[in-house]
């Protein structure tokens, strides 16, 4: 019998708090963040987990700061834009759920995840 979970999901939450307590923009907490997941997802894979959830942006993050929100919105394009031949290369599957209409306009049509999913994949 194995210790490890088929699956993990993981409410992303806290780089606001983390950018604050050093003196640094909120944005430059959410860009840690990222560096976190990517480092979590690689120690995911090589301990055998299929799935992992991110939970990265509830819609009372809509609420805050504009300026927040839209660098969010920027972070995440850019790092889907960014990881994606390396996720694909991985056999990576990337499913973006949720509320996607009330991202960024245009969104899902300049988002690559639909359209380059491995065939087969061990994470989603």
């Amino acid at each position: 019998m194995s210790a490890i979970p088929r699956h993990i999901a993981i409410v992303m939450d806290g780089n606001r708090r983390w950018a604050r307590q050093r003196h640094l923009p909120a944005i430059a907490g959410h860009r840690a963040g990222v560096e976190t997941i990517r480092k979590t997802l690689r120690a995911a894979r090589e301990r055998g987990v299929e799935y992992l959830t991110l939970y990265s942006f509830s819609t009372e993050n809509w609420s805050r700061d504009p300026e927040e929100v839209t660098g969010l919105m920027g972070l995440l394009e850019e790092t889907i834009r960014r990881e994606t031949d390396s996720l694909v290369r991985d056999d990576v599957r990337l499913e973006v759920i949720g509320r996607l209409h009330e991202l960024s306009p245009g969104f899902s049509a300049r988002s690559p995840v639909r359209s380059r999913r491995p065939r087969s994949a061990r994470m989603v």
